[in-house]
């Protein structure tokens, strides 16, 4: 199993050069792309003001971070949660380049940006030219949406590894190769990942006449009887 993070962090501002702070960090773990259920969250002491218009964005005001550890007093945590995998995220040069800041001030090294795996660069390739935010991503993808009525860490990762996985593809991934262990031929092993919504698919009259007809070329089908 090949396992990686996904994370998040909210902040007092745009950029960690104007001293700007983490107050935010929510972290999932992923096996093989899909999340396995175990996180990370933490609310940080940046030891400074924030600004109104950060809290219109993600509603986090002194009073919520009052008592909070600081950033030094959970970058043990965080980096035992991150360990030495991928680190995926969305605009993921803004979220490494705060915790690489904070990690600076801790004196720690900082995140190997080698690491990097930026869902938004992706949602680029493949909708150029498209709205590409978390917002739109997930009302493409048919994700709700409900809960989301501020930025929120872990709130916000939640919804970025279901984006993720349809980025990625990650649910057909259920599906492997792997060995019995009494054959040397390859078993189809499903892993279940959690609920899912039925689609129902209905064929066109035209589809099925189409699919008679292709039945009728057949030798010896052993469906012919399904098909009226």
């Amino acid at each position: 199993m090949t396992r990686s993070v996904l994370f998040d962090t909210e902040t007092t501002g745009l950029d960690p050069a104007q001293g700007h702070r983490v107050i935010e960090v929510a972290a999932l773990e992923l096996e093989n792309d899909l999340p396995t259920g175990r996180h990370f969250h933490a609310l940080v002491q940046p030891d400074r003001d924030i600004p109104e218009d950060a809290i219109r964005i993600h509603g986090i005001t002194p009073q919520k971070l009052a008592g909070k550890p600081r950033f030094a007093e959970i970058v043990d945590e965080m980096l035992a949660f991150f360990g030495d995998g991928m680190l995926v995220a969305h605009n993921a040069p803004f979220d490494f380049g705060f915790v690489n800041a904070e990690l600076k001030l801790a004196g720690r090294k900082p995140l190997d940006r080698g690491r990097m795996v930026d869902t938004l660069a992706l949602a680029k390739v493949r909708f150029s030219g498209m709205p590409n935010s978390l917002d739109a991503l997930c009302r493409r993808f048919g994700i709700d949406l409900s809960e989301r009525t501020s930025h929120n860490a872990l709130l916000d990762c939640k919804l970025l590894a279901e984006v993720y996985i349809e980025l990625t593809g990650g649910r057909q991934r259920g599906l492997s190769l792997a060995s019995d262990g009494q054959s040397a031929l390859p078993v189809a092993i499903y892993a279940a990942i959690g609920p899912r919504t039925p689609r129902l698919i209905v064929p066109t009259e035209a589809e099925l006449e189409a699919h008679a007809a292709f039945v009728a070329r057949l030798k010896d089908p052993v469906w012919a009887a399904d098909v009226d």
